[in-house]
């Protein structure tokens, strides 16, 4: 799988994406006749993704059939030989894929149920000042307290503009969100972190969250929800100061704004007390949404926040990303998926090895030149 760990390490002590390689790999070790991967490159950057597209390319050629679930519409189109898409628990539609030539722009129209003229919402840039400047920022690993996760780290932010942090899987820039917020990752950081010009120093994920800074994990099911409680617990529960009177969480209003956010939104759900894990990705990734929404951060550092969900849900995430820009909220977005970074951010900071290796504007930014950057530091 070219997954390069020690094979002793606990799983949990590695990242999202080999945690996906180790769970490919354990089902490919049994020898099977009929392989099921559902979303299998979710978590892989790049060139990950295009070695297991390749195995099972070969795994074709061996006799073993695959049945793949991906909305990475590239990768469905390389590999597979027929194409069934569906929409709200239906089938609407099969393809063979070489007798009907078939496209992207094809898959993604039965996929919404209409047209998508643009996958990226257009939205006029109007930056303001700096809210938001990291000084030499270094994160130590959580485990061996000696190692540096990132290295000295640069960047600032400013009022309504999306700023996107790519780079290959290991890159450090998951672990930088998450030290910033609230040292959230690693045993200790080193560097300043200034917000609206004022020195900050949050020290859990709360105070961040008072210091008007927002999370949305990439990790929704360990990090982002609480699959046992309800969509209506998950969205207020950041915010039950506000929607509490003298300790005691006013129930009807907690009712109001969850079912603000499910319309708005469009939470998939016949209630808001259904519980979470009965959600589709797409509606999970929306409930963590509403809940940092909710809270009203002025920052907002978002995770991938498009990983393994469909298109049609991916667009309404970004029209929601541009929204808060438009009202003059700021966004970090962490993201694998290079054509999202470049139709989405007015600048770009390209990480690896846990340095930031360059920063690029949306009018300079390219695939070639991010990669270029990140592998080359040029």
């Amino acid at each position: 799988m070219g997954l390069q760990e020690n094979p002793a390490t606990v799983v949990s002590k590695i990242g999202v994406g080999k945690q996906q390689l180790v769970e490919i790999a354990r089902a490919l070790s049994k020898q099977v006749d009929l392989l099921i991967l559902d979303e299998p490159t979710s978590s892989l950057n790049d060139d990950e993704s295009d070695h297991l597209l390749n195995l099972i390319l070969e795994f074709k050629k061996q006799g073993i059939t695959s049945i793949m679930i991906s909305h990475k519409l590239g990768e469905v189109l390389k590999v597979a030989d027929t194409v069934t898409i569906l929409r709200d628990g239906k089938s609407i539609r099969s393809f063979d894929v070489k007798a009907e030539h078939l496209t992207e722009e094809m898959i993604i129209k039965d996929m919404v149920g209409r047209d998508l003229t643009h996958r990226f919402p257009t939205r006029k840039s109007k930056p303001g000042e700096t809210i938001m400047e990291v000084k030499n920022w270094s994160v130590y690993h959580p485990d061996y307290h000696s190692i540096k996760v990132v290295d000295k780290a640069s960047f600032y932010v400013r009022r309504g503009e999306i700023v996107a942090f790519c780079g290959p899987m290991g890159a450090g820039r998951t672990e930088l969100m998450m030290s910033l917020y609230g040292l959230s990752y690693g045993s200790r950081s080193e560097g300043e972190l200034y917000l609206k010009g004022k020195k900050a120093a949050p020290r859990s994920a709360k105070d961040a969250l008072e210091t008007g800074m927002g999370y949305v994990s990439e990790d929704r099911k360990t990090l982002g929800l609480i699959l046992i409680q309800s969509i209506k617990n998950n969205i207020s529960s950041s915010s039950l100061q506000k929607l509490s009177r003298f300790g005691i969480v006013l129930n009807q209003r907690e009712i109001e704004e969850a079912e603000k956010y499910r319309k708005n939104l469009r939470i998939k759900t016949p209630t808001i007390n259904q519980l979470t894990r009965n959600l589709s990705g797409g509606n999970q990734q929306k409930v963590v949404l509403s809940r940092t929404l909710l809270a009203d951060p002025d920052i907002f550092i978002v995770d991938e926040p498009t990983r393994g969900i469909d298109v049609g849900a991916k667009t309404e995430i970004y029209d929601i990303l541009n929204e808060l820009v438009a009202q003059g909220k700021s966004v970090i977005m962490v993201s694998s998926e290079l054509p999202e970074a470049l139709g989405m951010a007015d600048r770009i900071y390209v990480m690896n090895e846990g340095k930031i290796k360059g920063e690029l504007t949306h009018d300079e930014a390219t695939q070639e030149k991010i990669m270029q950057i990140a592998l080359l530091g040029k």
